[in-house]
């Protein structure tokens, strides 16, 4: 089922997701229902508080995007990303590594709003998957940057929030706009 992405100013985007101790049908189908939104809106990854669910999940799959190389190794062994994914983290914990590289960024809660931002080329996570298996690799280009770009909403930050102050600054107006629409979309429930 496709759910609704909640937008820039809505307040559920600022809370930090609760752990999930099971893997219950209730979870599962959040899993489910979060990947057929991403899949509709075209999106490479989601996380639980983008569709109103303070929780510590996200979905990702970065198999269409071939502009953006992305790599993985599990064990220290290079892996082919496609046969990881769709990929689910529950409850992730990451160690992000190697230098800092700017790159591009959206998110389905900022509608055409873009910008580089910085992150750690790599990063190393620990969660568990949708079956409550504990999974560990070690990810690099798009999936490390989508990966930390949904596991900080997972914490309560936003894109914005990494936006160099002069990109922030030009991006405002837009920003005010989706933020006083989101509000006021929210008061009139």
């Amino acid at each position: 089922m496709i759910l609704k992405v909640v937008k820039y100013g809505n307040p559920v985007l600022r809370k930090k997701g609760a752990k999930i101790d099971s893997i219950t049908p209730a979870v599962k189908k959040l899993i489910a229902d979060m990947f057929d939104t991403m899949y509709d809106a075209r999106g490479i990854g989601l996380a639980a508080q983008q569709v109103g669910e303070a929780l510590q999940l996200t979905v990702l799959d970065v198999r269409e995007v071939v502009d953006r190389p992305s790599t993985l190794e599990i064990n220290g062994k290079p892996t082919d990303v496609k046969e990881f994914m769709p990929l689910v983290l529950i409850n992730p914990e990451l160690i992000p590594s190697g230098k800092t590289v700017a790159g591009p960024e959206g998110c389905l809660s900022f509608p055409e709003i873009f910008a580089d931002i910085s992150r750690p080329e790599m990063v190393d996570v620990v969660a568990l998957n949708e079956k409550g298996e504990k999974i560990e690799f070690r990810a690099g280009g798009l999936l490390a940057r989508a990966i930390q770009h949904e596991n900080d909403h997972l914490n309560g930050l936003l894109f914005i929030d990494r936006m160099e102050s002069d990109t922030k600054a030009d991006l405002q107006p837009d920003l005010d706009e989706l933020q006083a629409a989101t509000k006021s979309a929210l008061k009139k429930k």
